[in-house]
């Protein structure tokens, strides 16, 4: 494969004389954590569904590393062939991991929720060489699927399964104790692995609208980030750090495996979600930091409250990609004793603003935080002029963890001639330099020319004691063209009808204007992989039923 990594070369220069781009790779982190404590526990792995567990050393991860690189050795691959992975958060998918970057192999993480449709296209797309599924997740057969699929993906040359049987199985395929790891694997080893501007992980985007995009990052693009995040929030090699979200989205990859890594700090693994097993192992294994979105926190406040797991080793929970409701950010500190911390990010460039654990807690109620170092944030009206603190407007970024394109599509790289990308989100800033997203430049409501504060009326829905899930979207109306309709999914045996939800917003003192003139009530709303509602799909049903009725009329 070829990368079109136009985004390197502009900016090469700038971020290695600033430090910001270090030239240090995973390897680098991995070998120093295995020089440093190679007896030492490196990862805990947690099977949710039967309880299973499994440990492993610094040194114990390197030698089935090796196994792995000899085995994919074996297989044909290297340098610039891309894998896929479809694995959940195991220790599978960090071997393989370490593995591929010994022989300069492309990583391609892909939800274990995807199915033929989203995969057949990343496959092709991404001209995967060979692609790893587990036999069965979730009840679901992975492996059924691939082979199903294997007739349309001429490219794919071998389908490797974890807990398969048979040679295509990733025991005998990558664990084989006949594989040779030799002075010729190493050496092909150092030729092959590359250097820190070097793709090393294709990922594709969520696909809110449109086709997916393929974000292409490197070594320098991620570990710049997570260096600054790191010395953010405190962290360090005495941390222990839970991921439960999907390792094949950024969140879990970036924090949950390369950054433990580079903080020679212990990985624990969750290869699915149970709140209450979450609140067990953070009491027996210490646990000191994790991140997710806001639902994982409300169920860790939920499971401490219900079962009082002890919490006194977490520091810090970091939430981001969708506000924080004040009240929860309350209950979570009282319940966990934990900083509830804000953030925001995306694919394309990690975490760039974070809260400080320093910051009161009205800030991350209030703001998303304000820019990491090494990144730099303008915010920008109509006419492409950056605007005051205090006005909202098109949020653009530029630095050390901005992506290095999307593959095959540079059209779509949305990046300018001086490296600002448009992330597609509104924003506004303050007099001291922290943001809130407001939107997406796609999701304004302009209802008689008054914009309406989407997020923050969500915020307000998302405290009555009915609302499990809400999503506020536009739908036409002739006179002032737009309206704002409500799609809430109810908690479990309560009820809510347009009366009750407006009563509730006049309590709490929010303008009429921005009231939503519609409700709808569902059991679920449209998602992507990584959990974040489509609200493309919800606008898209309004705009045809408005259209149908049009149509009627006539």
């Amino acid at each position: 494969m070829k990368f079109d990594a136009i985004l390197i070369e502009p900016r090469r220069e700038a971020m290695e004389k600033a430090g910001f781009w270090s030239g240090k790779t995973l390897l680098d982190y991995f070998e120093a954590c295995l020089a440093a404590q190679p007896d030492a526990r490196a990862l805990t792995a947690i099977t949710v569904t039967d309880g299973g567990r499994r440990d492993f050393t610094w040194a114990e991860l390197d030698a089935l590393s090796w196994r792995a690189a000899a085995g994919l050795d074996r297989l044909g691959l290297g340098k610039d062939d891309v894998l896929a992975c479809q694995l959940s958060n195991s220790w599978e998918f960090i071997v393989l991991y370490i593995a591929c970057r010994k022989l300069g192999i492309v990583f391609n993480p892909v939800m274990p929720i995807f199915r033929e449709h989203e995969l057949l296209f990343m496959l092709r797309h991404g001209e995967a060489k060979a692609f790893v599924v587990p036999k069965i997740f979730r009840h679901f057969d992975h492996e059924a699927m691939a082979e199903g699929m294997r007739p349309d993906l001429p490219g794919l040359e071998h389908l490797i399964v974890a807990g398969g049987e048979g040679a295509n199985s990733f025991e005998a395929a990558l664990l084989d104790p006949a594989l040779v790891v030799d002075d010729t694997l190493r050496a092909r080893s150092a030729a092959l692995r590359g250097d820190a501007n070097d793709v090393c992980q294709l990922i594709y985007t969520s696909g809110t609208t449109g086709e997916p995009k393929g974000v292409m990052h490197t070594a320098n693009t991620m570990y710049s980030n997570l260096v600054a995040y790191a010395a953010r929030l405190g962290l360090g090699a005495q941390d222990r750090i839970l991921m439960a979200s999907p390792m094949a989205h950024q969140t879990g990859f970036m924090y949950g495996f390369l950054l433990p890594v580079m903080l020679g700090a212990r990985m624990v693994l969750m290869d699915s979600w149970d709140k209450d097993l979450g609140a067990r192992l953070i009491a027996s294994e210490g646990v000191t930091f994790t991140m997710a979105s806001t639902p994982f926190l409300m169920d860790l406040a939920t499971a401490v409250e219900a079962g009082g797991a002890d919490m006194s080793s977490l520091r810090i929970f970091l939430c981001a990609g969708t506000a924080i409701p004040g009240p929860l950010v309350e209950r979570a500190h009282a319940i966990l004793g934990a900083k509830v911390i804000s953030a925001w990010g995306m694919t394309e460039n990690g975490a760039v603003t974070v809260v400080a654990p320093t910051d009161p807690d009205a800030r991350s109620v209030h703001t998303d935080g304000f820019v990491l170092p090494g990144m730099e944030l303008q915010i920008r009206g109509a006419d492409g002029v950056p605007v005051p603190p205090g006005h909202e407007g098109e949020l653009y970024v530029r630095g050390c963890s901005n992506f290095v394109g999307y593959l095959k599509r540079p059209q779509w790289n949305s990046t300018d001639a001086q490296g600002w990308f448009d992330t597609g989100d509104i924003a506004r800033m303050d007099a001291a330099g922290y943001i809130r997203i407001c939107g997406r430049s796609k999701d304004v409501i302009i209802r008689g020319a008054e914009n309406i504060p989407v997020v923050e009326v969500e915020a307000l829905l998302y405290r009555h004691p009915a609302v499990h899930q809400v999503a506020i979207v536009a739908y036409p109306d002739e006179r002032l063209g737009e309206r704002a309709c409500a799609f809430i999914v109810p908690k479990p045996g309560q009820r809510l009808d347009f009366a009750g939800m407006i009563a509730f917003l006049e309590g709490q003192h929010l303008a009429k204007q921005y009231f939503p003139e519609r409700l709808e009530l569902r059991e679920t709303l449209p998602a992507t992989a990584s959990g974040k509602i489509q609200k493309f799909a919800l606008r898209n049903a309004l705009k045809a039923e408005y259209e149908a009725s049009r149509a009627a009329m006539t």
